[in-house]
């Protein structure tokens, strides 16, 4: 295994806790700036109509994969510049 991929794996943790968090961020001001409610519905919100719920679930899956991909590919940068070269 390469020295750079080894040195990112303790990034890559503490990059994919923070774009966690920020994806969560992202989704909540987008669900409430589409004029729906503060809390998403979940699965199981026996309230809310099966549109809403897939609704929900597809934008929170989206943001979070364009959040995820763009914060990792943030440090593979950062690394590469840091060691030069990639970490994948």
């Amino acid at each position: 295994m390469k020295a750079s991929k080894i040195a990112y794996k303790p990034v890559g943790f503490v990059l994919g806790a923070v774009s966690g968090m920020a994806a969560r961020a992202v989704f909540n001001k987008t669900w409430k700036l589409l004029g729906h409610e503060d809390d998403a519905p979940g699965a199981t919100d026996e309230e809310r109509a099966w549109g809403e719920v897939l609704l929900a679930t597809a934008l929170q899956g989206a943001i979070f994969s364009v959040v995820k991909a763009a914060v990792d590919r943030a440090g593979a940068t950062a690394v590469r510049r840091l060691t030069g070269t990639w970490p994948g």
